[in-house]
């Protein structure tokens, strides 16, 4: 209990202190509206130089069904925070508010529950080619995870890895996003660290204030005890209301394409440049 009021306050503080910091830029011209949301991959672009945006998932709902159970797993408030720090640098944290995991053992008739806050995650964009998002754009993104979620919820150990977000334009219409990302992630028993990968890659288009994409995402999860091989076929997409420039709203479908991966994942989600 001690831990979690800890871990909570901790995030409240980063937060605001965050917010602060965002409001005390000097602000510059702004680049077109880039919200990380919606889909699994990061985009290249950054932030302009003070300008503070928010980003919250306001549900997340995946659910799994095979082998004689059934998970259904829900998290609220995944809330990521972004800053402009220099023209080519921002600055990132994200945090899950509440996530609750239920798994029903049908053939048993027993059912768990496991809830709490997901773990504190800090990262920054560096952007190598046109920090906007136009054109070819490629940025690194290495970031560091802190365990201070609830047990059976956070990843229980740091961890950390960097993501090289990219996108090329294909025609005046479409274009080609990817997103490699290379981790160190705790092993399942706790005793050390391995490697994870993943990729996540699509295409996308706007049409008038919405866009549109269509990506293919594969994590591989190289544990010592247990290799696994996570897929899924996502479609996302996002409207920016003419009347407000500066806000999208969101929604994803992630369709599972193999056991280890949930059958069908539902998102709903906001973002607000100020």
């Amino acid at each position: 209990m001690i831990m979690s009021l800890r871990s909570s306050l901790a995030v409240a503080t980063l937060v605001v202190a965050f917010a602060i910091a965002g409001s005390a830029q000097a602000r510059s011209e702004p680049r077109d509206f880039c919200p990380d949301r919606p889909g699994k991959g990061s985009p290249p672009c950054v932030m302009d130089v003070g300008r503070f945006q928010a980003e919250l998932g306001l549900v997340d709902s995946a659910f799994s069904r095979g082998g004689g159970a059934s998970v259904d797993d829900t998290a609220l408030g995944g809330l990521e925070l972004r800053l402009g720090l220099t023209p080519v640098l921002e600055g990132q944290l994200s945090w899950t508010a509440h996530e609750r995991i239920r798994t029903k053992d049908r053939a048993a008739g027993t059912t768990s529950t496991i809830s709490g806050t997901g773990d504190l995650t800090g990262a920054v964009r560096w952007s190598l080619r046109n920090p906007g998002g136009d054109g070819v754009s490629i940025a690194l993104q290495p970031f560091v995870t802190a365990p201070t979620g609830a047990d059976g919820i956070g990843g229980g150990m740091w961890q950390g890895g960097v993501i090289a977000p990219m996108s090329i334009p294909l025609t005046a219409d479409w274009s080609l996003a990817l997103s490699p990302e290379l981790d160190a992630r705790p092993d399942a028993d706790g005793s050390g660290r391995h490697a994870g990968f993943a990729l996540a890659g699509g295409v996308g288009r706007s049409v008038g204030p919405f866009a549109l994409g269509a990506e293919l995402w594969v994590d591989v999860d190289d544990d010592p005890a247990d290799r696994v091989t996570s897929a899924s076929f996502d479609l996302t997409a996002g409207w920016t209301p003419k009347a407000l420039p500066d806000v999208q709203f969101d929604a994803s479908a992630y369709v599972g394409l193999n056991r280890a991966t949930p059958d069908l994942e539902l998102v709903l989600g906001v973002a607000r440049r100020f």
